[in-house]
């Protein structure tokens, strides 16, 4: 059986080879290049500077899962573990349980979340702390970039649209926070919840390659046409040569029920084909009713389900 390290004391040249084998269920599952978030990761890990552990055997790295904290959160960015199966379930529950297991004795945190695209369902039947845990489904959509070109523009929105500028960051920070507020994306994030939070998602999103490189020239803003105020947004990343993911699409409630999302969705979208994007993707959460019927009605198929995790009080 492996023995679990912590991921600081595996080779790199073995973890590169794992890495490797998770680009390529990514590139075959999703159509996403993880190419520069593991270069970003190795370089981490060579500098000692990041906390998480490694399944590892004599001479191979057979998972790994890595963690960071923002105050009193802790944040579960990744998890993998090669192969299918009870062992490669068994493999993932290790993982996460000594995650957990570290962030709950971390002083002051008391709140964990993340996301797993590719959590297997042997895992999810046996969470570490079920008692502190809620799930929350989500769906990985995938349009194509010949449909998003035929979308008809939405009329009638009494906005003015524009590429994403750098200006605009304080007030979209505060856009996010208006448009999630009571909104159940918020008990997922809870950088939602306050204009200092939104504005590292949004240098996150911005500057790390997690969700892809960002692209400026599919990432929209909406403007009131009478009061030049910010009032809706949808940000995009490029996550593969030919394929772009829409990481944030909000609107303000009181811009609600105009055609503002449909209309920012559409122009991203646009955007991102004509970047030669074959795809085009995003995440919903499954409840999130309004939004999913806003993405079908304009032609996304569900490709994938998967889970977002919040752990609560895991540190008391």
């Amino acid at each position: 059986m492996p023995v679990l390290l912590d991921l600081r004391q595996v080779s790199t040249s073995h973890l590169e080879l794992l890495l490797a084998e998770q680009n390529a269920v990514w590139m075959s599952r999703f159509n996403w290049d993880l190419s520069a978030s593991s270069e970003m990761l190795i370089r981490l890990i060579r500098m000692q500077s990041l906390t998480g552990f490694a399944l590892a055997g004599e001479d191979r790295v057979d998972g790994f899962c890595y963690y960071v904290t923002d105050e009193r959160k802790g944040l579960i960015g990744d998890l993998f573990v090669t192969g299918t199966g009870p062992e490669a379930a068994e493999g993932e529950i290790r993982l996460l349980a000594a995650s957990l297991r570290a962030l709950a004795a971390t002083p002051m945190i008391s709140r964990v979340e993340t996301q797993f695209l590719m959590l297997s369902a042997g895992a999810r039947a046996r969470l570490p702390y079920p008692l502190l845990m809620q799930p929350f489904e989500r769906l990985f959509l995938k349009l194509p970039a010949s449909r998003a070109e035929a979308l008809p523009p939405r009329n009638g929105t009494a906005a003015e649209f524009y590429n994403w500028h750098p200006r605009e960051h304080e007030a979209a920070a505060r856009l996010i926070v208006s448009s999630y507020r009571d909104h159940v994306d918020a008990r997922i994030n809870d950088q939602y919840r306050s204009v200092a939070g939104s504005r590292k998602f949004i240098d996150n999103l911005l500057q790390y390659p997690g969700c892809g490189s960002f692209f400026e020239k599919a990432s929209i803003i909406a403007i009131d046409a009478v009061s030049g105020k910010l009032i809706g947004l949808a940000l995009a990343s490029l996550v593969a040569y030919d394929s772009g993911h829409i990481t944030q699409v909000c609107v303000l409630p009181e811009a609600q029920r105009r055609g503002l999302g449909f209309e920012l969705v559409r122009r991203a979208a646009t955007a991102l084909a004509q970047a030669n994007c074959r795809s085009i993707s995003l995440t919903v959460t499954a409840s999130n009713l309004d939004a999913v019927r806003l993405y079908d009605r304009m032609g996304f198929e569900v490709a994938d389900r998967f889970e977002a995790f919040v752990w609560e009080g895991i540190g008391r």
